[in-house]
């Protein structure tokens, strides 16, 4: 069953090319991860330098490794230096899905 991960983020207008320099090469990384399915980064029409990452994997196991694993852990060092407020992120499934016991 594939989980869609939502990533808010917000920025100062002069950081946005900084924060989106550094998404593209964190989902170049991330589309070598196991279960890796997509991916997109949309920018607020009404909400100046908030940005929302869409990835979507296979489990919620694979989003979990990745969202653990180091070299994404360095990039998200990186990327919080650079917002105006702290990310918040939202994990979604299909509403008739169900999670295996233990994740």
């Amino acid at each position: 069953m594939a989980v869609k991960i939502l990533m808010e983020r917000t920025v100062a207008a002069d950081k946005q090319d900084q924060l989106l320099e550094l998404l593209k090469e964190l989902r170049a990384r991330a589309v070598l991860q196991p279960g890796y399915i997509s991916g997109e980064t949309l920018t607020s029409v009404d909400k100046p330098g908030m940005h929302l990452v869409i990835s979507t994997w296979h489990s919620l196991r694979d989003w979990k490794a990745w969202e653990n694993h180091p070299q994404r852990l360095e990039f998200l060092n990186k990327i919080e230096r650079l917002l105006t407020e702290p990310s918040k992120t939202s994990i979604f499934i299909e509403p008739w899905a169900s999670l295996p016991e233990g994740i």
